[in-house]
């Protein structure tokens, strides 16, 4: 295992989460994520974390949480490829539900249904399906 750390989200960070989001699949202009998205979140209580490997100071890894007052949206967890399933997504999503706990706030999250690794992480981690719910987005007005 890798010398890692997970510290929150600076700035200056934004083209390396650019390129790990580019790099699994969470890049998407549909989205519009961006590095005022992220910052606007901040400052409405959210939380952004970055999984860092300190020998390479690369990184490998994401998580974030926007705050709308009555829960919390987990979005972006994601991990390079070449650190994937050795424990990194659980790891920060272990983190995201610390800070959820302290907050006093439940989690809501979408995954896409063929990431499989993904469901089985969340449910492991207790999340369950809010049954008869369909997710509907409207993106431009």
């Amino acid at each position: 295992m890798s010398k890692i750390k997970i510290r929150e989200y600076e700035a200056h960070d934004f083209a390396a989460v650019l390129g790990l989001w580019e790099l699994t699949g969470l890049a998407d202009k549909k989205r519009a994520d961006s590095a005022l998205t992220i910052e606007k979140s901040l400052k409405f209580g959210g939380k952004f974390w970055i999984l860092e490997d300190l020998t390479s100071d690369e990184c490998i890894g994401t998580i974030w949480l926007t705050n709308d007052s009555r829960r919390l949206y987990l979005h972006h967890l994601g991990v390079h490829p070449n650190y994937q399933q050795k424990g990194y997504g659980r790891l920060l999503s272990e983190k995201a539900l610390l800070f959820a706990k302290k907050a006093n706030m439940q989690i809501k999250l979408e995954v896409h249904e063929t990431n499989k690794h993904a469901i089985k992480l969340y449910k492991n981690l207790g999340f369950q399906y809010l049954d008869k719910y369909d997710v509907m987005i409207k993106r431009k007005h």
